[in-house]
């Protein structure tokens, strides 16, 4: 059985997961939840904008998870611009400068620091969009139709 903190933290996760996804959904943009990445990484939220530029938000629930992780450097071969989604209390000086950063909670948020951007190669900005969009059609078909849908794979 999970530990009542271990329930906790999920919890928290998914609350600011839910935060940052709406917050990138009023900006305008596109999002998916648990992406995976070529590089056999999972992205907690892909968000495409209409010009087709892809951010990787990475929700970090407090300093012990941020000090915890050290592979989100990883994930900027696939995205223009990286951003931490955090909580209100979340002291800001530990965000390095290149990452943007948004401050969440379960209704949504604010994107506080933009992400520097670096732009990806059009051969990899096709692939992933690629992936984007493969995967968006496999969820929503498992929802429409679940004893029929294709496999949750992404190629």
């Amino acid at each position: 059985m999970a530990s009542e903190a271990h329930i906790r933290f999920d919890e928290s996760t998914a609350a600011l997961t839910r935060g940052a996804a709406r917050l990138f959904a009023a900006l305008g943009q596109h999002v998916l939840r648990e992406v995976p990445l070529p590089n056999g990484r999972r992205a907690d939220l892909l968000a495409l904008s209409s010009d087709d530029r892809l951010t990787i938000v990475e929700v970090k629930s407090g300093v012990a998870d941020f000090r915890r992780d050290r592979k989100w450097p990883e994930y900027r071969s696939f995205c223009d611009g990286l951003v931490f989604a955090i909580p209100a209390d979340f002291p800001l000086a530990l965000i390095p400068d290149q990452v943007g950063v948004a401050v969440v909670d379960r209704e949504g948020g604010a994107l506080l620091r933009a992400p520097i951007l670096q732009p990806l190669p059009a051969a990899r900005r096709k692939a992933l969009i690629g992936r984007f969009a493969r995967l968006a059609a496999a969820r929503l078909e498992a929802l429409l139709d679940p004893r029929h849908a294709t496999p949750l794979r992404v190629a």
